[in-house]
């Protein structure tokens, strides 16, 4: 069953034209929503919990490998679309480098604590898709 965050106006007509969509394909649909109210961490330190579980489902990457290779992937992506500055600084300096040096700079390059809370809810939405594509779900704790 798809899921969606809604934290803003776009994430939420966004969700509405997917439902939207599956309603006049099947004229049938079970909806389940939770109140954000519910979450207990911050987005960052949500982020870290994650990047912990990932590693641990994994097995064979640190927190930290996990955390630059999330960074990289696709907190850059967000800054460099948002952020003149980010980006001229990533593309004269980081850019050019192997894939393996990025994923050493990022140790060291700060990203997602340079983000809106906007943004950093959608690199936290992208982490959830892309793990829950290689089957590791990705969850907001309970209180």
């Amino acid at each position: 069953m798809p899921e969606s965050i809604v934290n803003s106006q776009k994430s939420l007509d966004e969700c509405i034209g997917e439902i939207t969509e599956a309603w006049e394909h099947d004229k049938w649909l079970r909806v389940r929503w939770t109140n954000g109210k519910r979450r207990t961490l911050s987005q960052s330190a949500l982020s870290h919990c994650w990047y912990d579980q990932i590693a641990k489902e994994l097995g064979d990457q640190t927190e930290e490998e996990v955390k630059c290779e999330c960074k990289l992937r696709f907190g850059v992506p967000i800054l460099r679309s948002d952020d003149p500055d980010f980006r001229d600084m990533y593309d004269s300096g980081i850019k050019g480098l192997t894939y393996e040096q990025k994923l050493k700079a990022m140790r060291f390059i700060p990203v997602t604590s340079l983000m809106s809370r906007e943004q950093l809810s959608k690199y936290l939405e992208q982490l959830q898709r892309e793990w829950a594509g290689r089957g590791i779900v990705l969850e907001f704790p309970e209180e």
